[in-house]
């Protein structure tokens, strides 16, 4: 039986994964391959690694790890976890079952753009969802903001007020936006068009946004706040609260509702904030604070290290 499971191989799971084995704790890492920064080919804000590339984060992370005899990693889609406290069991989707008496759940969630062709296909790549990772690379860029609920469209206030004096909200068709709003953007010589978006082409620097009518929107960047999903379900299938965004309920050491279960990165939150936080650092510091507790939670329960 191992000690802890991490699922999940991204910036939270490697972190906590490192904690945990540095305290000579027998861990198994399940990582499916999959993390929700993929596309992007640089991350920022990270102390010492502004500018990275992500991919090569976890790369070294994952050689880090491998000076710890106790920290196995292992390639591989979850499928399902059940149990409780002291004696969790995760099915791999090959068949295989391995048990814990802990879980740190870090899969992430998943952007779902607008299906408009070519829109998913250029995030991270001249679409961006971040204005604190990329609004500093798109400053003085002609901009665009697609998007058509209050927090996506207040986007283009943000990017106006810090990055540009162009920007255009495209509301792919009909909105519903309160007048107050509306007003904000014009004031801020934001304009709002409700346009369909039938395509986007180009790429990061001239990119071609054809409207429904056949008018083209010539921007240098996109921003597009896209609504999102849990990679997995295993908090909810433990019986984890789930918050109404459909982020996991954590507290402030990052523990679910559930003993014995915790979550790490933007797929969890505090309740008492209003969004999860989706920065790379972030992810790592919850990462780390989830496996702190858990080692203390282990060693207050009597468990022997090593």
């Amino acid at each position: 039986m191992f000690e802890v499971i991490v699922i999940g191989g991204g910036p939270a799971g490697l972190s906590g994964a490192l904690v945990l084995g540095r305290q000579r704790r027998r861990v198994l890492v399940a990582d499916g391959g999959q993390v929700r920064n993929a596309p992007a080919d640089q991350m920022h804000m990270y102390l010492s690694r502004d500018g990275f590339p992500p991919k090569e984060l976890l790369a070294l992370g994952r050689e880090e790890l491998a000076a710890y005899p106790g920290v196995e990693l292992r390639s591989g889609e979850v499928s399902s976890v059940k149990g409780e406290l002291d004696d969790f069991t995760v099915r791999f989707a090959d068949g295989r079952e391995e048990r814990a008496r802990r879980l740190l759940l870090a899969t992430g969630l998943v952007d779902e753009p607008f299906a408009i062709p070519g829109l998913a296909e250029r995030f991270g790549r001249g679409v961006y969802h971040c204005p604190f990772c990329h609004g500093w690379e798109a400053g003085g860029h002609t901009l665009a903001v697609i998007g058509r609920d209050v927090p996506q469209v207040m986007l283009g206030l943000y990017l106006a007020d810090r990055y540009s004096d162009d920007v255009v909200v495209l509301t792919d068709g009909p909105h519903e936006l309160p007048d107050e709003v509306l007003g904000r953007l014009a004031a801020r010589g934001v304009v709002v068009r409700t346009e369909g978006v039938a395509e986007v082409t180009g790429g990061p620097g001239a990119l071609r946004l054809r409207l429904a009518d056949g008018s083209v929107v010539e921007r240098q960047s996109v921003f597009h706040r896209a609504p999102v999903r849990q990679r997995a379900s295993f908090a909810a299938d433990l019986g984890c609260e789930v918050l109404p965004d459909g982020c996991v309920r954590v507290d402030e050491f990052q523990a679910t509702t559930v003993p014995g279960v915790s979550a790490a990165g933007d797929m969890a939150r505090l309740a008492a904030l209003p969004d999860a936080l989706t920065l790379v650092s972030q992810a790592a510091a919850d990462g780390v604070r989830a496996a702190v507790w858990l080692e203390q939670g282990l060693f207050r329960a009597g468990l022997t290290a090593g």
